[in-house]
This record gives C-alpha cells, sequence and structure tokens, in this order.
C-alpha cells in the first residue's frame, strides 16, 4: 500500500511553489520514509528551480537539506528504525554493487540518485531514500539547524578528509557565505590557522569570529603577493571567476587549490606553476556517507552549526525571493 504525500511543488520554471500532493508506491526493502521537520532552502535548489542546469522536471518538489523522523523501515533495514531522527542530503541512493559503492565511495556511483533530480525532494512532509543515506543525527544538534550541514557542512568538511589535511596546515577560505561561513569554523576546530578571502571588508569581523585567523583581500595584488606561497589548501566556495592564477601562487610547495563552488568557467593556472611547485588543482561534490556520520559528530563535539533564517513552509515563496535576492545570512531554513 503506497503513502500519500503532502508536499510544495513549482509546476513550472520559476513559477510560485503551491501545494501539490503525491502518492509514494510501496516502500522497498531497503527504503526508509522520512518524517520532515525541517528543510533547509540551498542554491541548488534555487538552481533547479530556474533549470539552471537544464535538468530540472516540473512539478518540481525541491529540498536536499532535511531533518525528520523515520517513520517507515523496509523489512531489511537494520542500521536505523522508526523513530530514529535522520538526515538526508543531496544524495538519496546508490546501486551499492558497483566498485565506488564497495569501496564506500557511494556518493562516486554512476547512478547514484538525486534527491531532487528525477524524484521529489524534502518540501513535503514525508521523503524516502536508501537507508545508507539516512544518517543518524546526533542529539547535541539543534534540529533547526542542523539541515544546511548535510549540504553545505558535508562539502566543506570532505576536502579535510579527501586530501588528508593536518591540523598543522595554514588554509584559505575563498568566499564567506553559505559554504564559507561553515568551512571557517570546520577548519579552525580541525586545529588549522585559517585566513578568510573576502572581497566585502564588513565581513571581516564575522569572519573572525567564526574562526578565521586571518582575512584578506584577494582583490588587493599588493596583499595576494605578500601571501605567495603560504597555504597548503585554498578551499573556493563561490561560482565566479577571479585570478586563479594568483591564488595558485599563494599555495605552499605541495599545496592544493580546491573547488566545491561551481564555476562556469575553466580554472586559468599555468602549468609552470603547478609542475614547479608540485601543486594540485582538485575539486569535490560533498561527500561520502560515513564522512557525513563523521562530519556530523564532529560538528556536535565542537558546537559548529549553521547561521540561520527560519521561514514557515507556508512561506516558501517568501523565503525563495530571500534567497535569490541574495540576503540570506547564510542559510534558509523551512520548518515543516
Amino acid at each position: 500500500m503506497g503513502t500519500r504525500v503532502n508536499a510544495y511543488a513549482a509546476p513550472d520554471v520559476c513559477s510560485p511553489f503551491e501545494p501539490f500532493t503525491y502518492e509514494l508506491p510501496e516502500i522497498g526493502p531497503e527504503e526508509v520514509d522520512i518524517k520532515v521537520e525541517y528543510c533547509g532552502i540551498c542554491h541548488s535548489d534555487l538552481s533547479m528551480w530556474q533549470n539552471a542546469w537544464g535538468r530540472s522536471q516540473f512539478p518540481l518538489v525541491a529540498g536536499h537539506e532535511i531533518v525528520g523522523s523515520v517513520v517507515n523501515a523496509g523489512e531489511v533495514v537494520n542500521s536505523v528504525k522508526v523513530g530514529d531522527r535522520v538526515g538526508l542530503g543531496w544524495f538519496s541512493d546508490s546501486c551499492m554493487h558497483c566498485n565506488p559503492c564497495l569501496s564506500g565511495q557511494h556518493n562516486l556511483c554512476d547512478s547514484v540518485r538525486i534527491t531532487i533530480a528525477g524524484r521529489h525532494g524534502g518540501f513535503a512532509d514525508t521523503v524516502r531514500c536508501h537507508w545508507v543515506w539516512a544518517t543518524p543525527i546526533p542529539d547535541q544538534l539543534d534540529v533547526s539547524k542542523v539541515g544546511p550541514l548535510l549540504c553545505a557542512g558535508i562539502t566543506v568538511y570532505y576536502p579535510l578528509v579527501q586530501l588528508g589535511i593536518k591540523a598543522s596546515a595554514k588554509i584559505a577560505v575563498i568566499g564567506i557565505g553559505g559554504l564559507g561561513h561553515l568551512a571557517l569554523q570546520f577548519f579552525n576546530k580541525w586545529g588549522c590557522e585559517v585566513t578568510a578571502f573576502s572581497s566585502s571588508p564588513e565581513k571581516a569581523e564575522e569572519a573572525k569570529r567564526l574562526g578565521a585567523h586571518h582575512v584578506a583581500n584577494s582583490r588587493s595584488d599588493e596583499e595576494m603577493s605578500r601571501l605567495a606561497g603560504k597555504f597548503d589548501l585554498i578551499l573556493n566556495t563561490v561560482d565566479v571567476e577571479l585570478n586563479w592564477q594568483a591564488f595558485a601562487e599563494a599555495l605552499a610547495p605541495m599545496g592544493t587549490l580546491h573547488t566545491v563552488g561551481a564555476v562556469q568557467t575553466p580554472l586559468q593556472v599555468r602549468p609552470g606553476t603547478l609542475i614547479f611547485g608540485e601543486k594540485s588543482l582538485s575539486g569535490s561534490a560533498l561527500g561520502t556517507p560515513l564522512a557525513t556520520r563523521d562530519m556530523l559528530d564532529f560538528a556536535a563535539r565542537h558546537n559548529i552549526q549553521a547561521m540561520t533564517e527560519e521561514f514557515d513552509v507556508t512561506d516558501i515563496n517568501a523565503a525563495f525571493a530571500h534567497l535569490e535576492a541574495g540576503k540570506a545570512r547564510y542559510r534558509v531554513v523551512l520548518k515543516m
């Protein structure tokens, strides 16, 4: 017997969200249903609503920063149970038998399913996923603020694991926004010396409160020259074109310029800068299910949380307008 879901959907590109109901089929043996309590609105939801990537399907039920409680579980699910509070992020299913899945890299599965692409997401009272992607939420975390950690949080945390960053590292973050404000907190608590790159002078004090030891202006040639050869890792969180050569020169030998911001233009760096410093360019999208669990445990231990603005789900269109206007400080969350 199926499950009736009440949701908010956009009928077409950039059209207002409106009430929408649909039916989920009988639950599969490895699936869980989550009763949604809170769901963040990420810039990726905005991009899907605008069909910026040409892959959106309408009516669109977006939402992939989901926190709620398990209300139904398939017959072979034993890692979570009914009543457990869990989170669900960008991915909701993967094949479980390819080489990446068998090695724990489920996020690299060729057939990984995105929570809001080809299926309905978290702007609803119920959402379904494979149990592997239903991540237990530590009791210490504020459920009203934890949603953004399941997307922005794991996105900035995973490079620490992926690249084997040491606590002694010197790290810089480009962009102090929805991703960057969390990166500063994670990197500081990891033990690193942290520099915030921002073109907004008014954000300097806030960046330091969030964990930056230093704040630098990347638009200043003099300042960038002074920072040459300093950083073991520079994390880019923005999606705009920048002077990538200057950032590559700011890397220490064997340093990495790592992007999680989906810049639409090529990263222009002279090969000699990479060759003679043994420097690297890299990127990542979110992280593994295990890394997501570790990230939440780390956040709970160190009291890391997103700065959020909360809207009731009935005000979803006002919330989207707020995000689209660039007014979010720094993440928007819907209370369901």
